[in-house]
């Protein structure tokens, strides 16, 4: 099997898990994930975060940004270049005001002012699975991976996931990048020796 249709077998595989979660259940975990970043140090030190809004089906954000906000934080979230295939990091004070729907069914903000990549401390990071060792497997568009490989992004980045979405391991490309961290309901790993907190 080649790499593309093993991730293609692991992603498929990962979407029944998210699917099956019942919704008392997603929404439990996912307020002990989010817990875990803002009691961090790295959480602590960032001045500006950049979230993902979260789909129904994965770790839900609102938490967080709601945290950060009130810590004095800056919150960002991607605004998706379809075209162009990129990320542009829009400054939000609001999680319901000014958002529509793009793609597949991603949320985004119509406007906003953008946020420099190298004004960003830590990105939280989604996906559809993990590893114990800090990479992941996304959707297979890239716009993660294109977005941490700038070398303008000096910060740290932290998926955030479901203790079930963690795998043994995942096929690895060369442009796959490795997270700092990662946050789940059941712990939080740190992969980086940026991290503000050793191994």
């Amino acid at each position: 099997m080649s790499q593309a249709q093993s991730k293609s077998v692991i992603r498929s595989h990962l979407r029944e898990v998210l699917a099956a979660m019942p919704e008392a259940i997603r929404h439990s975990k996912s307020l002990a994930a989010c817990s875990l970043i803002t009691a961090s140090p790295e959480f602590a030190a960032a001045r500006v975060v950049m979230l993902y809004l979260s789909t129904n089906l994965e770790v839900d954000t609102a938490s967080l940004a709601l945290r950060a906000w009130q810590s004095g934080k800056t919150v960002v979230v991607p605004k998706v270049s379809w075209d162009q295939r990129r990320m542009l990091p829009i400054e939000i004070s609001s999680l319901t005001t000014g958002m529509t729907s793009t793609g597949p069914g991603i949320r985004e903000p119509i406007a906003g002012k953008p946020v420099p990549t190298e004004f960003i401390d830590l990105v939280i990071v989604p996906g559809l699975g993990f590893t114990p060792t800090g990479y992941r497997i996304g959707r297979g568009m890239g716009f993660y991976d294109r977005f941490l490989a700038q070398g303008d992004f000096l910060g740290l980045s932290c998926g955030l996931a479901f203790d079930d979405q963690v795998v043994p391991e995942l096929p690895v490309l060369d442009h796959d990048v490795p997270l700092s961290m990662l946050a789940t309901d059941k712990g939080l790993r740190r992969f980086a020796s940026s991290c503000i907190e050793k191994k």
